[in-house]
């Protein structure tokens, strides 16, 4: 797949790299030399300029990406021009805008942004839960619906995965378990082992009861 990344601060630069070292062609862009100088040997294109208007992208060849992230949420009024300008001028399929507040978030949705991110929030609900929840990790899909990781509970060890009967006793569903910082499938009849790592998905409610058995 092509990307292009506009605007190459700290969240922008790392989705660039990041992208780049998963396979995918990446084009970075930024205003600022020294950054993209920084960034040239980590990803397929690295261009200095300062995105304004319909033809510098089409110039560029920014119409040909599959997904543009515009990661410059800082400037307000850049960040929306240029989000408009893909979406509505080059008709770009996926566009993923960063937004600095909920007004700004609002405006993307107005103007067609398929995705937007609020990235400080988004790490303070993640810090938030890491402190007040008993989880190892968490991954929320919805306000109420997540996907956790939990140390095996002492009453579960030694015991088939059928025979925990995870649904039925607490509405959670034990999707797996990581090893080796991978994530594996699991049959019912593996057996769970003390130090066991479970990935577990099911309601906040019902992952907090099964973590503190």
């Amino acid at each position: 797949m092509k990307f292009c990344v506009i605007g190459l601060g700290r969240l922008g630069y790392q989705v660039a790299v990041t992208l780049a070292e998963n396979g995918m062609e990446v084009m970075a862009i930024d205003s600022n030399e020294s950054i993209v100088a920084s960034i040239r040997d980590r990803v397929t294109q690295a261009i200095c300029m300062r995105v304004t208007d319909e033809a510098s992208m089409r110039s560029i060849g920014i119409d040909e990406m599959e997904a543009v992230i515009v990661a410059m949420g800082e400037n307000f009024a850049q960040s929306v021009l240029i989000t408009a300008l893909l979406k509505k001028k080059l008709k770009i399929n996926k566009v993923i805008a960063r937004a600095i507040n909920e007004i700004h978030k609002e405006i993307l949705e107005l103007i067609g942004a398929d995705q937007i991110i609020l990235p400080e929030k988004e790490i303070g609900i993640r810090l938030a839960d890491k402190l007040s929840m008993p989880f190892m990790e968490l991954i929320r899909l919805t306000k109420n619906f997540s996907i956790s990781q939990i140390k095996a509970p002492k009453d579960l060890v030694g015991k088939t995965l059928s025979d925990t009967k995870f649904y039925q006793k607490w509405n959670v569903r034990c999707l797996g378990i990581k090893r080796n910082n991978e994530i594996e499938p699991i049959a019912s009849d593996y057996v769970i082992a003390a130090d066991d790592k479970l990935i577990v998905s099911g309601s906040n409610e019902a992952l907090e009861k099964l973590a503190k058995l």
